[in-house]
């Protein structure tokens, strides 16, 4: 309701968002691509947190806005523009939220990475330095959906 909320009347897609829980862990799907409109996930995928996200024996996370923290942040991000980087095709992450504004000088962006498994297991998957990471063939379905995207898309992660 808060991401619907958020969108009602601006220039955001108003049917699709993408929602990642880090409250479930790191080797199940907790990445997910949601129709809004009919209350039904369209895509579910592993996602990698930040390795600074990470408190040692503990299942918990923590997460900050600070670069050079390498961990994840919580909030809503506008996803952008597409490019062409060091690991493939990926697109820039703008923080909306004070627990997120830093993204942009961070270089917090989604992209793909060859660690991250395309199935969901018991094993946690690789970390980031704060980027949510899809495997490959996740991150070339979420792009189908965000390329035909008129309006830019919503990701909000939350704990």
């Amino acid at each position: 309701m808060e991401v619907k909320n958020y969108i009602k009347g601006k220039d955001f897609n108003q049917e699709l968002a993408v929602f990642i829980n880090f409250r479930i862990s790191s080797g199940k799907y907790r990445y997910f691509v949601y129709n809004l409109k009919k209350n039904t996930i369209v895509q579910q995928a592993v996602v990698s947190h930040g390795s600074g996200s990470v408190i040692p024996r503990s299942d918990a996370l923590r997460f900050s806005n600070t670069e050079g923290s390498y961990q994840s942040s919580l909030g809503k991000y506008v996803i952008g523009e597409s490019y062409i980087g060091k690991f493939g095709k990926a697109y820039r992450l703008k923080g909306l939220d004070s627990t997120n504004s830093n993204a942009m000088q961070r270089a917090v962006v989604l992209h793909s990475y060859g660690c991250i498994p395309d199935v969901e297991s018991e094993t946690p998957a690789c970390l980031s330095l704060g980027c949510p990471m899809l495997s490959v063939n996740a991150f070339k379905e979420t792009s189908r959906y965000i390329d035909q995207s008129v309006n830019p898309m919503i990701l909000y992660a939350f704990y």
